[in-house]
């Protein structure tokens, strides 16, 4: 129940566009929101640590008898303010200028609109680990000021204070990567959109939660050992001060815990998520999603690199269609499937649909060429479409005529009667929607050799053999007669059903051919 509430909220939180960043944002722009942003982070993450230091300090940490005086409150109050202040301005102006500043920084490729290179996406990337450094220096730094402070006290308030800074310093390096991260995220997006980088010193999954542990359970755990440590010395501790040093630790440690756990898992299974979804797209043949690329551990290298596979998916497909348009669907489904091609071909029986225009000749002498282009267009597109329509597919267009294939590369259950219905529905699409032109359409049937012709360079599918120079002389011979189309006897006593929609006429010697052929016509 709780996952069903968090979840929503926490995916309107890191969707929010100020947050992942739009690609048309302009890069100044986008380069000075994130600016405030990590400033913020920065800020916010000392202010967490060193109210954390402040109260453990005061109300929890036990202090030995005589030095829990207004003296060393009031001193340690005031070098906590001072220091913080100085801490938070030199951690921002430092921080930025090792994210923004000098060779490869990101102030660069934003200001200019352009595409990182290779160092300036590293740097975008390490930016989270540097501002951490930035701030585990100024705490060391603050360990030692404090420690020296109380050793003025006692030295063992020294060691006490000097450990508590120590594990607020651990807190705020800890959030300070963690909200870094978060608001370099529209920086990351940007950066890794280009590409996936060497991520040669870049933090990844492992560091954060690693970090979330540090913060929700290590620190907390740490402070504990501490206390229990005292506890065994000679130093005498009323037992009511260690008891609530002991509960309030281990409550900051469920408390912070959960929360540090909760967003990590959030942080690691959110762009995982968007991934799985992705994939689901691509199973369904949608290959234009595209996922917005904003984590900048290993999870936003594998965002990035769908994308190039999405990519690269789509070219293929890209280049599939292509291929299966300009040497037909099954031709290129089986070199597709078979790898290599090799020269030469298999004898196979076919039924082959010739289809010629009428006057072409004088079409392209009386009318513009563009023109005579659409027409044709128009008349190629009824042909293929009754061609595929039934079972067959166009294996070449010469100049106004076009040959389709029946029965090759793949065996095809009655090929002659799918022929035959292909050329009365071409005949008569052809007549009731491209009336400006007349073809005559031939058919015919028998074995040929159907396989890959030309040189190793360069080669074609096609189909070789009698039935294809019989198709082309009866699409001559049916220019002439009013139906248009003619077939050979041989392709009607072969097919099925559609047999009885022709009739058989006169036996006539085709030009090429010494033996006599029997044409026949639709009904």
């Amino acid at each position: 129940m709780a996952a069903r509430i968090v979840t929503p909220m926490l995916d309107r939180f890191v969707n929010h566009s100020w947050l992942v960043g739009d690609p048309t944002t302009p890069g100044r722009k986008l380069g000075a929101r994130v600016r405030w942003l990590t400033a913020t982070a920065i800020v916010f993450a000392n202010g967490v640590g060193a109210a954390v230091v402040i109260c453990f300090a005061l109300f929890v940490l036990p202090k030995p008898d005589g030095v829990d005086g207004p003296e060393v409150t009031w001193s340690n109050l005031g070098l906590a303010l001072a220091y913080l202040t100085v801490a938070m301005a030199v951690g921002v102006r430092w921080g930025r200028r090792l994210v923004e500043g000098g060779r490869g920084g990101i102030r660069g490729w934003l200001d200019e609109d352009r595409q990182p290179t290779p160092e300036e996406q590293l740097r975008v990337l390490r930016a989270p680990l540097r501002i951490m450094l930035v701030e585990a220096v100024l705490w060391g730094v603050a360990v030692v000021c404090f420690a020296a402070l109380n050793a003025v006290f006692s030295p063992l308030l020294a060691v006490g204070v000097g450990s508590t800074v120590a594990l607020g310093g651990l807190t705020t390096s800890s959030v300070a990567y963690l909200l870094t991260e978060l608001a370099l995220r529209p920086v990351a997006s940007r950066a890794l959109a280009t590409g996936a980088p060497d991520r040669r010193g870049v933090p990844g999954v492992t560091a954060r939660w690693l970090l979330a542990w540090a913060l929700g359970t290590g620190a907390p755990i740490v402070g504990l050992a501490l206390v229990g440590i005292v506890a065994l010395t000679d130093v005498e501790i009323d037992e009511g001060p260690l008891a609530v040093t002991a509960v309030t630790l281990s409550g900051i440690a469920l408390a912070f815990g959960a929360i540090a756990s909760l967003l990590a898992a959030y942080a690691t299974v959110h762009p995982i998520g968007s991934i799985r979804r992705g994939l689901a797209k691509v199973q369904r043949g949608d290959f234009d999603v595209r996922l917005g690329v904003w984590d900048s551990t290993e999870i936003g290298l594998l965002q990035a690199g769908f994308n190039e596979m999405v990519a690269g998916l789509r070219e293929r497909e890209r280049i599939r269609d292509l291929f299966g348009r300009q040497v037909g669907r099954e031709v290129a489904q089986q070199a597709l499937a078979g790898g290599e091609v090799d020269l030469g071909g298999v004898e196979c029986e076919v039924a082959v649909l010739f289809v010629d225009v009428v006057g072409s000749t004088e079409l392209a002498a009386t009318r513009p060429p563009r023109e005579v282009v659409e027409l044709l267009n128009r008349f190629f597109g009824e042909v293929v479409d009754a061609v595929e329509h039934n079972g067959g597919w166009i294996n070449k267009f010469e100049g106004d005529a076009a040959l389709a294939i029946f029965g090759a590369p793949g065996r095809l259950e009655d090929a002659e009667g799918r022929a035959l219905r292909a050329a009365r529905e071409i005949d008569e699409r052809l007549r009731a929607r491209v009336g400006e032109l007349a073809a005559g359409i031939g058919v015919a049937s028998g074995t040929a050799v159907a396989g890959h012709i030309g040189a190793e360079q360069r080669f074609e599918y096609t189909v070789i053999g009698d039935p294809v120079n019989e198709a082309a002389r009866l699409s001559e011979l049916a220019k002439a007669r009013p139906a248009r189309v003619l077939a050979s006897s041989v392709t009607i006593d072969r097919a099925g059903d559609e047999s009885a929609r022709w009739q058989l006429g006169e036996p006539i010697e085709l030009r090429g051919r010494g033996v006599p052929t029997v044409v026949a016509s639709p009904l």
